[in-house]
């Protein structure tokens, strides 16, 4: 069994739960999910079976949108609801227009800093690791874009909205963030992930009570996952030379080809060999499924 099947991630659990759940179920090793989710979010956490596995991270390195609440008037160690109190805010001067305002002012490009209760590795160690020792470490920032935010709702201390974001963005930090430029603190109450990629919660299928049948009817191929990509087929001689790593240089290959621009490859036997893409030493698979 191979491909991804869109999980709808309950409150209370980790995504390695969620892993070993499917894991269990199917009686298989390679699975995998394709960006943690914290215990207190929900939603969508597509999971990789099988062969899939090797395409996790091209997976994960896709926008993300999510419904996220905070609350002003505090400042947790976790950026979140779930935290240790360390600061807390008198909120009376904010107004729901000064809200709206700020929150529209992170769509942009910007250095984001991490909150120290995460899973980013520093000299080795998570960053977890060295809060829960409590040691000090320092934390650089990390370039992220949020597309778009709207459905903002104002119900004060309470904020609700919808962000469109990068790999890599945490909403922890972007709740943390609006806080601090609204000078009234700000913790992540609540967070669901609507949509990653192309999968989104409409289509995601319920972990509790899972059985093999629901994995099997609402698996997804790898194949079509990247059906955007346009289909390279190869004819004998090409097809035996990539599965072996050659990187072509053939005109009679390249020349029908887009340079930096992913295809969906196979083999002249119509068999699905990975994803191919043509640079300046020619083109070769960059990620293989066979």
């Amino acid at each position: 069994m191979n491909g991804i099947i869109n999980i709808n991630k309950p409150k209370g659990i980790t995504s390695f739960d969620v892993v070993r759940i499917i894991k269990k179920t199917l009686k298989m090793k390679k699975v995998g999910h394709t960006g943690t989710l914290d215990p207190m979010a929900e939603g969508v956490l597509p999971i990789c079976i099988g062969k899939a596995t090797k395409f996790a991270e091209l997976i994960m390195s896709e926008e993300k949108v999510y419904r996220a609440e905070m609350k002003l008037g505090e400042i947790t160690d976790t950026y979140d609801i779930e935290g240790e109190i360390t600061e807390t805010f008198d909120f009376s001067h904010v107004t729901e227009e000064e809200v709206i305002k700020v929150v529209n002012s992170f769509i942009k490009t910007y250095e984001q800093i991490p909150p120290i209760y995460s899973a980013i590795k520093v000299a080795g160690k998570r960053l977890y690791e060295y809060a829960r020792e409590g040691k000090e470490v320092e934390i650089k920032g990390r370039k992220i874009t949020i597309h778009n935010i709207n459905n903002i709702e104002v119900n004060l201390p309470y904020i609700k909205f919808d962000v469109k974001c990068s790999k890599g963005t945490y909403i922890r930090s972007l709740c943390f963030d609006i806080g601090k430029e609204l000078n009234a603190g700000g913790v992540m109450t609540s967070l669901i992930r609507l949509k990653s990629g192309i999968f989104n919660i409409e289509d995601s299928v319920e972990i509790s009570e899972i059985e093999k049948k629901d994995i099997q009817d609402n698996i997804i191929s790898i194949e079509n996952i990247f059906s955007h990509l346009n289909e390279l087929n190869l004819n004998e001689k090409f097809s035996k030379l990539v599965s072996n790593g050659v990187v072509i240089k053939d005109k009679a290959l390249i020349s029908s080809l887009e340079k930096n621009k992913q295809y969906r490859v196979y083999s002249f036997e119509r068999e699905f060999i990975g994803l191919g893409e043509l640079g300046e030493n020619g083109f070769k698979i960059f990620k293989r499924y066979s």
